[in-house]
Order: structure tokens, then sequence, then C-alpha cells
């Protein structure tokens, strides 16, 4: 308590000291070039009829048919089992293998993807790519089921049990062992450098500074803003949400669990009744904003490079999303207490669709709303998000900031834990080299609060979908051993529907 007592006298010490510094335009001019340039690295186009397509879109999209194919469109005849196994945990799911519960994996996992960039990210979207983007966000959270299923399932396969009991997992570890297994040694152990590498900055960029910036700027609109007394002081929203963020991952994926397991279902609960207001005042509305979102979804009339520009926003969104190829949650599902990996495997099909559902209800309330057609530079983010629900709740843009601060908080805690993981990886176990990575997390969270959003969703995306390369190319090779692994598990646990598909 002394030690916390001094630290924040010593944060109110430093904004007294800088309330004359115009430290939000500082930080965000030194740093915003730097993320552009990273960025369009990664985002390396093709001119496909007048529009410029990314490459690594392809690459993502490309895996999500394959593994939806190859699993015989496990996301469909796999997501009643997947309800089963969370509403009905197996026999082993309380023994000793692993930390935590597969509800609470899945609850840390939720946390991770519903984040701010579930209402900001997908405003910023259809701001952009039209109401059309709406549905390709969707469509990118189906085909990101399949390949969530063979993350988690591989997490859990070639998870690693510490001295100290906890459980160390996720693609570095299936990438490393996995290949090796397949005497890949060659390959797999450059694989998982580059992966954790990547992890850790896609960390500190889509699992942080996009969540603070955009909770930041809600803030400052609800407090007045271009009047508003944290215009200009952003930073002060991540100093503070540093601090908290700090006092919970101390505790490591126990301590996590416990803050997501409540966290996660109040703040989606509070969500989708706010958007469901807002849909049923906008009840007549729904037919024509439906059939707005499909045409423009493949026959745009206001985007620039047309139904690529669209699929390429909407796609790009979804990624960022529910992270689908990225690998990021297959670390916590490693930890999941269960002696079969494919059932949590299962489990990984719901996280990625009930964060295209959230996605949904953004993108729903946007349009049917028609706060679609209020966006402009200044606003497109969460503003734009925010208007939409105001034009049926009044007082809805304080309830946004509540659920912003709640998104946010739980999106930097999970990915507090994901960074962590790749850091160790890298470094080693240990004390010092966890609470090294914490201090360095905890200050791009002040960094990102300052930046401009639009050099924060540049990196933020290029560095997720970045991920995705070594990921997925793993995916690729060790995916008929998953296939053995899902056959053995049907048969044992009678799945008709599996044991008919996959024969």
């Amino acid at each position: 308590m002394k030690k916390l007592l001094l630290l924040l006298s010593m944060l109110m010490f430093n904004i007294q000291q800088a309330s004359a510094m115009n430290i939000d335009k500082i930080m965000d001019e030194k740093i915003a070039p730097i993320s552009d340039k990273i960025a369009g690295l990664i985002f390396y186009p093709i001119h496909i009829c007048g529009s410029q397509v990314p490459l690594i879109i392809f690459w993502i999209l490309i895996a999500g048919i394959f593994f939806t194919i190859y699993y015989k469109g496990i996301s469909i005849w796999g997501f009643k089992h997947a309800i089963d196994v969370v509403a009905k945990p197996p026999e082993d799911s309380h023994s000793k293998f692993g930390e935590v519960s597969s509800f609470q994996a899945l609850a840390t996992a939720l946390s991770g993807t519903i984040g701010i960039g579930s209402i900001a990210g997908v405003a910023i979207s259809i701001s952009i790519g039209g109401p059309g983007a709406a549905f390709w966000i969707f469509a990118g959270a189906l085909l990101g089921m399949s390949i969530k299923f063979v993350e988690a399932t591989l997490a859990v396969k070639y998870r690693k049990f510490n001295l100290d009991g906890s459980v160390s997992g996720g693609p570095m570890h299936y990438i490393a062992h996995g290949l090796t297994k397949k005497k890949m040694r060659w390959l797999g152990q450059p694989l998982s450098v580059i992966f954790a590498i990547l992890c850790i900055g896609g960390g500190i960029t889509g699992g942080n500074m996009i969540q603070i910036n955009q909770t930041a700027h809600q803030i400052v609109f609800i407090t007045g803003g271009t009047n508003s007394f944290l215009h200009g002081y952003t930073w002060v929203v991540g100093l503070v949400a540093a601090v908290l963020i700090g006092l919970v991952i101390v505790g490591g994926i126990k301590s996590i669990a416990k803050v997501t397991t409540v966290l996660t279902p109040t703040m989606c609960l509070l969500y989708i009744v706010s958007g469901l207001i807002v849909i049923g005042a906008n009840f007549m509305h729904i037919p024509h904003a439906i059939m707005l979102i499909l045409r423009e979804a493949f026959h745009p009339t206001a985007v620039a490079g047309g139904v690529f520009g669209t699929i390429i926003i909407g796609l790009r969104r979804s990624v960022q999303s529910n992270e689908a190829g990225t690998g990021a949650a297959a670390i916590v599902y490693a930890t999941a207490q269960t002696k079969e990996p494919v059932s949590q495997g299962f489990v990984a099909l719901l996280e990625t669709f009930l964060t295209g559902v959230l996605c949904l209800f953004t993108s729903f309330a946007i349009v049917f709303s028609g706060a679609c057609t209020q966006a402009t530079k200044e606003i497109s983010g969460i503003e734009l998000a925010s208007n939409a629900f105001e034009s049926v709740i009044s007082f809805f843009p304080i309830i946004l900031s509540i659920i912003a601060v709640l998104f946010a908080l739980s999106t930097l805690i999970s990915w507090a834990y994901y960074g962590q993981k790749a850091w160790t990886f890298l470094l080693g176990e240990g004390k010092k080299r966890v609470l090294a990575f914490n201090l360095i997390y905890c200050l791009f969270i002040i960094i990102g609060s300052a930046m401009n959003v639009r050099s924060v969703i540049e990196i933020t995306d290029a560095m997720m979908m970045a991920m995705s390369i070594p990921n997925i190319i793993t995916l690729y090779i060790l995916a008929p051993d998953i296939m053995k692994d899902l056959k053995a598990y049907c048969h044992k646990h009678d799945l008709k529907i599996g044991k008919f598909l996959i024969k």
C-alpha cells in the first residue's frame, strides 16, 4: 500500500509538471511517421481492378477458406458441441493439467478480442468502406472460426509446464516443437522467434495502443470535446490506465482470469442490450438497412477502389477484431484445464463467432440509425458509434464511455499476458524479466493514448496481420496431425456429424 501511495504521488507530481507541455502532440509527431512506414511495408499492395489490395489479406482469407473446407465446415457442425463443452465441461476439466477452466480461458480470450476495436474499429471501417464493410467484417469472422480451432488445439497439444506449475503455450511453442517433431527444426526455430517478436509488437499496438487511444478520445468527447479539460492531455488518461493495468497483470494468468471472467460477460451484456435498444428504435428501417449493407458489400457506390476496397477494409477490421490467424488467443487457451486439446479447439470457435456478433451489433447500430452518413475526418471512430447510440439514448455517450473503459481494460489485461509469454519465450522465465515487460507495456499505454487514431489503426493492423505469416505457415504443416486428433475425438465422444463428415 505504501508503495502504491508513493507511486500515485509521483504520478500527480508528473502531471503537474507536464501541464504546460503539449505531450500529446509531441508523441504523435515523433512516433506516427515510424508507424506509417511499418504499415506500408506489411501492407504491400498489388493492383486489382483499380484497387490496391494488400497481399497479406489474401494470405489470411485463403487460410480461412482452406481450413473451413479441410475440416468439413467445423464452424457449423461443431458449434453445438462447443457450447456443450463450455456448459458441461468433461470430467477432466478440473484436473491439474492447466491453470484456468475452459470457460475462464474463453472469457480471457474474449476479453482480448472484444475490445474497443469492436466499436471504434468497426465505425472507422464503415466510415471508410461504407455500410458494405459490415458484411465483410462478419464474413471474415465466420471464416476465422476454423483457423481459431486449429490454433487452440495446437496450443494445448504443445504447451509447456514450468517448474512453478504455470503453463506456457501458444504459437511460439507449437511452431518450435510441432515443426521439430516433423523434423523441420531448421524452420520451426526461426519462425517461432519471429512470431514472438511480432507478438510483442502486436501486443503493444493492437492489444494496447488502439484500446487506450479510443477510450481516451471518448472521454474527451463526453467532457466537452475541444473544450474538455483533457483536450491535448489525453496522455493523462493513459497514465491512469497504466497504473490500473499494472496492478492486475502483476498477479499472472490466475489474477487476469478472475478479472476477465467477471468483466467480459458484464461488458458484453451491457453493450448488447444498448445495441438492441437502438435497433429496436429503428425497427421500421431494418429491412432497408440490411438491403443497403448487402448491396454496398458487392456494389459500393461511394468507396474508392469499389468492391475490392470494401472487402479489404472489412477483412482488415475482421482480423484485427477476432485475431483469427494471428495466434494470439492460443496463448491463453494453452492454460485451459483439459487433457484433450481438441475440446479447447471447439471452445475457441465460440470466441470468434461472438466477436463477430459484437461487431455486427456496432455495424447495425451505425447503419440503422443513419449515423454512417455523418462520417467525417473528425468523426470516424468511437465518436461515430457514440452518435449512433445517442440518436436513441440521449445519455448514451456516458454509457459508451463506461463500456469503452471496460472493453479497453479487458483487452489491455489479456494482451499484457500474451506479450509476457512472447517476451519470456525469447528471454527466459523470471520475475524480473516479466516486470521489465510490464513496465514497457504500461509505457506504451501512455504513448497510445496520445497518438493520432489513423496512425494507431495503421500500425495496429500491420503488426496483428504480420503475426499471421509464421503462424499460418505452421498451421498448414500441422493440419494433418490435427485431423487425426479430431477423428479420434469425434469417435470417443460419439459426435455423429463429425464422424460422418470426417472419415
